[in-house]
């Protein structure tokens, strides 16, 4: 009996200490009255952010340089493979031997930090802010520092992609199933995707997709190019794909 009250308190305090990510009762939205025709404008595809590793028992994340580095090359062919379907001339980005590299690095990651803001207070109706109630305009940005990198010079739109996923370790899973006997919800996984189109002209994000409860093992090919088409569903300018007529 002491044994069963002490996994109890172990399981609610890890519950506790680890809060369950929002969901997202949202997942896509875009700077009102944007558009994107087909074969206009030049894409550049930012180096990805690729984050992948275990959720200790915890709850904590423990990052594995194998796991992410098989996610980075698996992502890299699926996304390489999306590119030419995406209506419009998409590049990867490269640095040119310019120096932009380090900066243009915390620009991901603070692409990161706005879709997390736009999951938080738009996307997400608990706690969308008044500015951000259904019907008002879809308004975020990264600033217009973009504009003066010149690695990004000829572009019109960058394109930001960003993964994190944690497998639960076997005692996170173990600890799940004992919070369940125990009537405590713990969750064992976290697998977040989001994917952004930023004006480059004017470093507003046009068009983003987020979710913190994406699909896809990254660790394998067949995820990654799961995951991939669930980061772009929606992209602005693609052609809309006609199904061929059976006989």
């Amino acid at each position: 009996m002491k044994t069963a009250n002490c996994l109890r308190a172990a399981v609610l305090a890890a519950s506790l200490c680890v809060s369950a990510p929002a969901i997202a009762q949202e997942k896509t939205g875009n700077k009102e009255g944007f558009s994107l025709k087909p074969g206009t404008v030049r894409i550049v595809l930012m180096r990805p952010v690729v984050d992948v590793g275990e959720q200790s028992t915890g709850g904590m994340f423990e990052p594995n340089a194998d796991w992410t580095t098989q996610a980075r090359g698996y992502l890299a062919t699926a996304l390489g493979q999306a590119q030419s379907k995406l209506g419009n001339v998409v590049v990867e980005y490269s640095d040119q031997s310019t120096g932009d590299g380090p900066l243009v690095t915390q620009y991901s990651h603070l692409f990161n930090s706005v879709a997390d803001s736009v999951i938080e207070y738009q996307f997400f109706p608990g706690n969308r802010l008044p500015t951000k109630k259904r019907g008002k305009s879809f308004e975020w940005g990264m600033g217009d520092g973009l504009s003066r990198l010149t690695s990004l010079k000829g572009a019109d739109y960058a394109l930001f992609i960003s993964t994190h996923d944690e497998y639960g370790s076997t005692g996170r899973k173990v600890l799940q199933i004992v919070g369940m006997l125990g009537g405590v919800g713990v969750t064992s996984g976290v697998h977040q995707g989001y994917a952004g189109l930023v004006d480059l002209k004017t470093g507003e994000l046009v068009w983003l997709n987020a979710d913190r409860q994406m699909g896809g093992d990254v660790r394998t090919l067949e995820g990654a190019q799961k995951r991939v088409t669930q980061l772009l569903e929606g992209f602005p300018g693609r052609p809309v794909e006609v199904a061929a007529a059976g006989n």
